[in-house]
């Protein structure tokens, strides 16, 4: 199914699909007379609430990025994420705003499977990404979010040798930010710090925590649980979330910077996690999904981690590591699951 924003009047328009009905829907609470529309949290780091956001600040949002990543009337996008989260809504938002050309695809692992003709912009998170590298090549602009991009996705996107005219970013946001308020790219060339767009401007707590205000979209400053390193006023590497940091010994633990260095020698996704713990306070363990593997211990305990403490105490192998709806891992649920299962 195909939009052309450019001109709406030549559309004749089926929604037949589920999805392409849920889009139908958003499009005709967009183009009503409200001045807000409903948009739900993924729930990555809490309870998932329901709340509304004005037309007018997504317009912003869909400003910066269309403006960022250079894209002009009449360019096409493809849509493959659910509309029920901010991510969905703001690529119908984006095609909208930019009058592009706007492809419906049903949201799943492999959303470009069938696509045979390049295409200027598309949004998806990791796990699609994953599913999609021999198609890659096919997309002009691609940003991926909902997740980070592990190590090993990084590799095999680099492994595809794609052209330079393929440009693809890591996403920064959260629902509160409508999507996302800057951009790392990964291809053609990779960068360590995400930089914001305009309007925007960063600054540290005294937890050195990130602060975003953006009054484009959001009136006041928001204060977020992201430790993170600024570079300058304009660029800021991500090392973790403060709600995960783990305390061993009287050493902080960001388990973030630790599975990024660790996926970059295991194919399987990794997460550490600290337990609890009589002498350290609090324990440092790795799960690693998939069976139990010799290999993989012995490749773990191998690498050359900075400090000797960064070292897991234990190694835990699980079936299947929790995610959320839109593919990040849910550290709350893994966290329940393996202390039942101790």
């Amino acid at each position: 199914m195909l939009i052309d924003f450019n001109n709406l009047n030549t559309n004749k328009l089926s929604f037949d699909t589920e999805f392409e009905k849920k889009v139908k829907i958003f499009l005709e609470e967009w183009f009503s007379e409200k001045t807000e529309v409903n948009v739900q949290t993924s729930g990555s780091t809490g309870v998932p609430k329901i709340f509304e956001i004005e037309k007018k600040k997504m317009i912003n949002s869909a400003v910066m990025t269309c403006n960022f990543l250079g894209l002009k009337e009449g360019d096409s996008a493809l849509l493959c994420l659910p509309v029920e989260y901010i991510s969905g809504k703001m690529m119908i938002v984006r095609s909208i705003e930019r009058k592009l050309k706007l492809k419906i695809a049903e949201p799943s692992l492999k959303p470009v499977e069938n696509l045979d003709e390049e295409i200027d912009f598309c949004a998806m998170t990791p796990l699609q990404v994953e599913n999609s590298l021999e198609k890659l090549h096919l997309i002009k602009n691609l940003i991926i979010g909902g997740a980070a991009v592990s190590e090993s996705l990084k590799s095999k996107i680099l492994q595809m040798n794609l052209s330079p005219s393929n440009r693809i970013f890591e996403t920064y946001g959260m629902s509160e930010t409508l999507s996302h308020i800057g951009l790392k790219q990964l291809m053609p060339e990779q960068e360590d710090y995400f930089t914001v767009f305009e309007n925007v401007s960063i600054s540290l707590d005294d937890r050195g925590c990130l602060k975003i205000f953006a009054p484009n979209i959001n009136a006041d400053e928001l204060q977020t649980n992201d430790l993170v390193d600024i570079r300058n006023e304009k660029q800021f590497k991500f090392l973790g979330r403060i709600d995960n940091v783990i305390n061993s010994g009287g050493a902080k633990i960001f388990p973030e910077t630790l599975e990024t260095l660790v996926k970059k020698e295991l194919p399987n996704e990794a997460v550490f996690m600290g337990l609890p713990d009589e002498s350290l306070g609090q324990k440092l363990i790795l799960i690693i999904e998939g069976n139990k593997s010799d290999e993989l211990i012995k490749t773990v305990m191998d690498i050359p981690f900075d400090k000797n403490f960064h070292k897991p105490k234990e190694i835990i192998f699980i079936s299947e590591i929790p995610r959320t709806p839109n593919g990040k891992v849910n550290r709350m649920e893994l966290y329940k699951s393996i202390n039942i299962n101790l």
